[in-house]
């Protein structure tokens, strides 16, 4: 009986031990739901200790829905913790909406927050879009916010209308260069009025594109003026021809104006290109003429080698003439007198052609 009293006083004992362990562990945060009103048993925060769950994160949490009125289940708070959520922010962002009017599930907001999203930039955006009266389902908002698009800016946009500068201002060129009919460089930049589209906002193009589209138009409207001074009198006309094309088409925007903020001249791009057409005209004439020099060069040399060649045969065929004459006094078909006469024809013509001042072949 001795040993049986000492193994219960024993196990009393450690029971005590547990007991206050549980107490110093729990009991400060017990009594923190306790005092706010949320029931909370320490068999349940034991149980979020062995669940590795932030009790204290849990507990302050359910507080605060309660506080607000907010018909929070324990089990859910706990399924997104492990589920890995915010769980502090679906709280807030519930808060948030309850305090906006806004009809918004609990749960809705936790699986949004799972699947990457912001719940807090979809409330908020919800909040603005009821204060506007602009109709924005929860189902939208999410899948807005989702498409990795500014929500809220969004809204906004919607509201208070954005201006956009064409060209970019951090773009490398400054202007948009057009050229008129007359050739002359037109240099002009425009500002946009934008609204965002709600219900094209996702899948929709970026300001980028409306800035490309509305660029490409006003040089389109600048060149196909007949004039630069159409243009300068006149810069309504390539704003209204650029709106009239449905530039918004296809993009999270609608195109509400596009205003000419400057509008400049430029270079006589049509004289430069004269020019530059008459230098290379030029050019293209000097290399023929060059081209044909230097062919009649070639064809003098040419003709002066034959010049050359001919008498060059001419000289050998003097050379036959003495040959002959020995051999014709040989065979005495010439005589000694024959000879001297045709010396004497040969001086005679001699003397005239000098007379006559005519060059001797000879020489």
């Amino acid at each position: 009986m001795e040993g049986l009293g000492l193994l219960l006083g024993a196990v009393g004992v450690l029971a005590g031990i547990v007991m206050l362990i549980v107490i110093l562990s729990y009991g400060q945060l017990w009594l923190q739901a306790y005092s706010s009103g949320v029931r909370v048993s320490f068999f349940t925060l034991i149980g979020m200790t062995f669940r590795k769950v932030n009790s204290r994160l849990i507990v302050n949490s359910l507080i605060m829905a309660f506080k607000a009125n907010l018909d929070v289940s324990l089990n859910f708070l706990e399924a997104h913790y492990l589920a890995r959520g915010n769980v502090p922010a679906v709280v807030q962002a519930m808060i948030m909406a309850q305090q906006s009017g806004l009809d918004i599930n609990i749960e809705a907001l936790g699986a949004h927050l799972l699947a990457g999203g912001d719940v807090n930039a979809v409330v908020r955006a919800l909040i603005a879009a009821d204060k506007a009266g602009i109709e924005l389902s929860f189902q939208q908002a999410c899948a807005i916010d989702l498409a990795g698009r500014d929500i809220v800016g969004a809204v906004n946009t919607s509201v208070d209308p954005r201006v956009v500068d064409c060209p970019k201002p951090d773009a490398t060129k400054s202007t948009l260069d057009a050229v008129a009919k007359d050739g002359i460089q037109v240099k002009a930049r425009a500002r946009v009025t934008v609204r965002t589209c709600i219900e094209r906002l996702v899948g929709g193009a970026t300001d980028d594109t409306i800035i490309a589209r509305v660029g490409e138009a006003i040089v389109s409207a600048i060149g196909s003026s007949n004039s630069y001074t159409e243009v300068l009198e006149n810069p309504d006309r390539i704003s209204n021809a650029a709106l009239a094309k449905g530039l918004d088409s296809g993009t999270a925007y609608e195109i509400l104006s596009i205003d000419i903020a400057d509008v400049d001249v430029g270079e006589n791009v049509g004289a430069k290109l004269d020019i530059d057409r008459a230098n290379a005209k030029k050019q293209v004439a000097q290399a023929n003429a060059e081209k044909r020099a230097a062919e009649a060069r070639a064809t003098q040399a040419e003709q002066e080698a034959r010049i050359r060649e001919m008498r060059a045969e001419v000289v050998k065929a003097e050379a036959e003439v003495p040959k002959a004459i020995a051999e014709a006094f040989r065979g005495g078909n010439l005589g000694i007198m024959d000879y001297y006469r045709m010396r004497n024809i040969q001086a005679d013509t001699d003397m005239r052609e000098q007379i006559g001042g005519q060059p001797d072949e000879e020489s």
